[in-house]
């Protein structure tokens, strides 16, 4: 398929002024393609003269198009780009009709049958260039237009839209007419839904999920519609243009590739946000996070839309900050910026420091494929972190009204970073472009460290800086608890601009100096001596969490870069995990400890006595719950229990009970957790795995099946399993992801070294069958990552040289052999 290029859509844009979509569809024609009818109106600019362009339609049969009542010949197009020649300057009408392809990989119109009940629900995901999938369109964010939308549905069926849907009869449904919003947001969900509804404000909200999950969405509707509200009203407290569309509706859908999608009035979520088995309050509170951070779009992203796909940051980064700050301000989930600190930032660290690093706003996406790419941690995380530096440095009032002031110029339509700069610079004396190029326009991780001069009692400070950003940040000046040896008292938090003008006095020597304490800044941080050595003591003891997220960032960017042992980092999460309160920081350090530090930074030598630690810490959280009292922190250290056990007997024993000793009870979440360790271990067989299957017959089940029957250590399982993988295209996007975590095991390296070798050919080839979305999942959960040693890395680079990956599957080996280079890297300074 042809991929749009930015210079192609500055000249389509130029030529071009799109109005109007009549789109129309039939959903009732089976299960492998339906039917798509498009009137598209648009307008060539006079004076150009009689010029070409094409649109983009990506049909399985294309039946007729006519060009203002003449017939085209279908034959003319090529690949997924329709020729339309000699237009003159003035209206124009396009009809297009086709046969378009249901999707199982989450692309276009992806459908999918319940295994619970048989029943069926479609949706669509048409980011980025997914739009022709579906219907044919000029498919570039700058040309939005007006959309008009009518579907045909199997009797049974409701349909959502971008507006509110209105059912005419024999299965027929209309939408409202949309305002202009761009082709990449137009939405439809149709099936049998379970829907609640409500109003707020004047406005129709709802919530729709599969039917087989009603009981959980039910339980769950006031939280949901609660966070809802409360974020509508605090935007509107924020923003003065209003909501601008006539209705909200989130759909949680299923086997969904992102977190969620901003549809304008039409919020599609994965629906692994309705909780069907227990889950943490920091789990509840992601998924508030996320419900911001997509209705932050509804303004920057869908009232102001991006010009082309290099500002795709202003999207993203815009919607990341306000979805973690407005779930803080706005609901009972008030401790998400620990949460980002801990788990989002690290993304954008860990990106920022691999090859295919880029700047926050890119000057040089060439094309879509390209664009793509974009979607990370540097986009997201990093942006997100540097918007909350653009606030801490700018004040929150004139951020804000400049982002007003953005919204007003430029709502309806599309927008640049030249455009938002221009905006804030409005609200404010500050030199906003200066600190866009120091910002945005660069790459990389600054480094700060302390470094302490004079005598005690007139003691200096001076932050070194190894980088070029300008950074406003809090110093924490701690000291020791006189009363409780393991505990630090803060002192005083001092505001430093870096780089300094001159040495900061500070007075007598803290036990424990933190810069970027409250983390409002991106950069990795470093510790002096006498801080490193109160740490290990009183790491817990530190009176905020947040500030205990940033020193276990910092902990986790010394390792990472060989300054820090993996056993060291280790060490500290036994001693200090077992008294951590906030479940954020417990998740994310245990995660890091064994993901990271025991499967890839230690030597298989050196694992067993890691997950023994890992085990160890777990079941002091667990005793430590015992009381009922700390239920989250109980579940995070039973999950991690079941993924660390060694040996199959207490886990095989909790499996047999339906219950850890003391709870929780094994729901199903918990159930094809042990069952996958168990398989890991060779404790169960494929009896077992069909039992738990019947008892749980759900798309969770079947994925957990998937995962379980490719992760037995047996040689036939493993020959199945990749070859549902790579030798069929028959596993949905999801089933594929979950049998690619089943299949690499740590304990299974001998029994899978045969495959390795057979990784990267076979990556490519089914990447270039079919398309991004299982490219990235291949190169996401497909890669061997056990397999930390020289040959893979060779292999690797080999495959990158010769092979011409496509580029999601590229971008995503990359930064594997990147990670890959850097354990060994960590583990050769640990040897030394």
């Amino acid at each position: 398929m042809s991929v749009l290029t930015r210079d192609e859509a500055q000249t389509r844009a130029q030529l071009l002024d799109v109005h109007h979509y009549a789109i129309d569809l039939d959903l009732t024609g089976g299960d492998e393609t339906f039917e798509s009818r498009t009137v598209v109106r648009f307008t060539v600019r006079a004076g150009t003269g009689t010029t070409d362009t094409f649109v983009e339609v990506k049909p399985a049969e294309l039946r007729s198009v006519t060009l203002d009542g003449h017939p085209l010949d279908p034959d003319g197009l090529d690949e997924n780009r329709l020729p339309l020649k000699n237009l003159t300057p003035g209206e124009h009408e396009l009809r297009v009709d086709a046969a378009m392809r249901y999707s199982r990989t989450g692309e276009g119109m992806h459908r999918f049958t319940d295994p619970t009940d048989d029943e069926t629900y479609v949706y669509t995901q048409l980011f980025m260039d997914d739009v022709q999938r579906v219907f044919a369109a000029f498919d570039q964010p700058d040309l939005k237009a007006v959309f008009d939308l009518t579907v045909t549905a199997p009797q049974g069926w409701t349909v959502l839209a971008n507006g509110i849907t209105e059912h005419t009869g024999d299965g027929r449904w209309k939408a409202a007419t949309t305002p202009l919003i761009s082709t990449y947001l137009v939405a439809v969900a149709a099936g049998p839904w379970h829907s609640v509804r409500t109003e707020h404000r004047g406005l129709p909200f709802g919530l729709h999920c599969r039917r087989s999950l009603a009981p959980h969405l039910d339980a769950d509707t006031d939280e949901l519609f609660e966070v809802t509200r409360q974020c509508f009203d605090r935007y509107h407290e924020k923003f003065a243009e209003p909501y601008p569309f006539d209705s909200y509706d989130q759909a949680f859908v299923p086997e969904f590739n992102a977190g969620a999608m901003e549809n304008p009035g039409l919020v599609t979520f994965r629906d692994e946000f309705v909780f069907r088995s227990a889950v943490t309050d920091t789990e509840r509170q992601t998924r508030a996070m996320v419900i911001a951070h997509e209705m932050a779009h509804m303004w920057f992203g869908d009232l102001v839309t991006l010009r082309w796909w290099d500002d795709i940051w202003l999207n993203e980064s815009f919607a990341e900050y306000m979805g973690y700050q407005t779930c803080a301000e706005a609901t009972r989930f008030n401790g998400t910026w620990t949460d980002f600190g801990v788990t989002r930032k690290p993304w954008g660290y860990d990106a920022d420091q691999r090859p295919s690093t880029h700047p926050v706003a890119p000057e040089n996406v060439e094309d879509t494929a390209s664009a793509l790419l974009n979607f990370d941690g540097i986009s997201y995380a990093k942006g997100a972190s540097a918007l909350r530096q653009l606030v801490a440095w700018l004040g929150e009032k004139d951020f804000l009204a400049g982002i007003n002031t953005h919204f007003d110029r430029h709502k309806f339509a599309n927008a640049t970073l030249a455009d938002f700069i221009d905006s804030l610079a409005s609200a404010t004396e500050r030199d906003v472009h200066a600190w866009a190029d120091a910002w945005l326009r660069t790459t990389g991780v600054d480094t700060l460290t302390p470094h302490v001069t004079g005598d005690n009692g007139t003691r200096a400070l001076t932050v070194d800086r190894t980088g070029t950003r300008p950074h406003r940040i809090a110093v924490g000046l701690y000291d020791q608890d006189l009363t409780d040896e393991g505990r630090l008292t803060l002192r005083e938090r001092l505001d430093l601009d870096v780089p300094q003008s001159e040495p900061r006095p500070i007075g007598k020597l803290p036990a424990l100096i933190v810069l970027n304490d409250g983390d409002v800044s991106y950069a990795k941080i470093r510790f002096d001596a006498e801080s490193s050595k109160a740490l290990r003591e009183g790491l817990s003891g530190l009176p905020d969490p947040l500030t205990r997220a940033v020193v276990w960032n910092a902990l986790r960017d010394a390792v990472r870069d060989g300054e820090l042992p993996a056993g060291t980092y280790l060490d500290t999460a036994r001693a200090h995990l077992p008294h951590e309160t906030d479940l954020a920081l417990v998740s994310g350090v245990l995660a890091f400890a064994a993901a990271q530090v025991t499967d890839r930074y230690l030597t298989p030598e050196q694992r067993p006595a890691a997950l023994a630690t890992l085990s160890a810490l777990c079941r002091d959280l667990i005793r430590r719950t015992e009381d009922g009292d700390h239920p989250g922190l109980r579940l995070i250290a039973v999950r991690h229990r079941i993924d660390t056990a060694a040996h199959p007997d207490t886990i095989a024993a909790w499996l047999a009970e339906g219950t850890v000793p003391g709870g929780p009870e094994l729901d199903p979440e918990l159930r094809w957790r042990i069952l996958t360790r168990l398989a890991v271990l060779g404790a169960i067989d494929e009896t077992a795995i069909a039992a738990e299957l019947e008892r749980d017959p759900s798309a969770t089940g079947q994925e957990g099946a998937a995962r379980c029957r490719a992760a037995l250590p047996d040689s036939e399982a493993k020959s199945r399993a990749w070859a549902a993988m790579f030798a069929s295209d028959d596993l949905s996007n999801y089933l594929f992801t979950a049998t690619a975590q089943g299949f690499w095991q740590p304990e299974q390296a001998d029994l899978v070294a045969g495959y390795v070798p057979r990784y990267y050919a076979e990556a490519v080839a089914v990447a270039d069958r079919r398309g991004p979305a299982i490219a990235d999942a291949a190169g996401r959960w497909a890669f061997p990552v056990h397999a930390v040693d020289a040959d893979t890395l060779r292999l690797g680079q080999e495959c990158l040289a010769t092979a011409d990956p496509i580029p999601a599957l590229r971008r995503k080996l990359v930064d594997q052999l990147d990670d890959l280079a850097r354990a060994l890297r960590v583990r050769g300074t640990q040897a030394g």
